[in-house]
């Protein structure tokens, strides 16, 4: 286990320390009830995510295709490559009449050790009008690069924000 940095907040009963996460990440199964809004309508709502839990950054949450609504995932120009998931594609979500740009991401053909992601589509919390991890609002993750979950059960600080690109 690593030891986490001074600047670490240290987690009080029931919470987690990001920097008590992997690195590489780890992909863990999640019975949490997962809501996502978009447009004033619920796209998507699960019990069977999967969180992907990485050293100082909250936990991204991964759901299953077949739980967002008929028509709200279409493809999205772009891509990227995580060196330890493999290479993204980026889908376009609608919702009650919003349309968020290339807001979510999956992986095709995960590598080895990220199988569980397949057919799993990731949100950018930021482009939503809420997501919620049983009952609770997520705050986005700052920068919104990494699109990580913020709830009272993490704490941090949180890489993304001005002047952590270094951690």
């Amino acid at each position: 286990m690593q030891t986490r940095p001074a600047h670490a907040q240290i987690p009080e009963d029931g919470q987690e320390s990001v920097w008590d996460y992997p690195r590489p990440p780890r992909v863990e199964k999640s019975t949490e009830r997962i809501q996502i809004t978009l447009g004033g309508v619920v796209i998507a709502d699960t019990t069977d995510a999967r969180r992907v839990l990485e050293t100082s950054h909250p936990p991204v949450y991964y759901v299953p295709r077949a739980d967002f609504a008929d028509g709200v995932l279409s493809p999205a120009s772009g891509s990227s490559f995580c060196e330890f998931k493999g290479s993204a594609k980026y889908v376009t979500l609608q919702g009650g009449g919003h349309v968020a740009q290339g807001a979510g991401w999956f992986y095709p053909t995960p590598t080895a050790g990220f199988d569980e992601l397949r057919d799993r589509v990731a949100v950018y919390p930021s482009a939503m009008d809420s997501c919620t991890v049983d009952g609770e609002a997520v705050t986005p993750q700052e920068g919104d690069f990494y699109g990580g979950w913020i709830t009272s059960r993490v704490v941090g600080p949180f890489k993304g924000a001005p002047g952590t690109l270094g951690w």
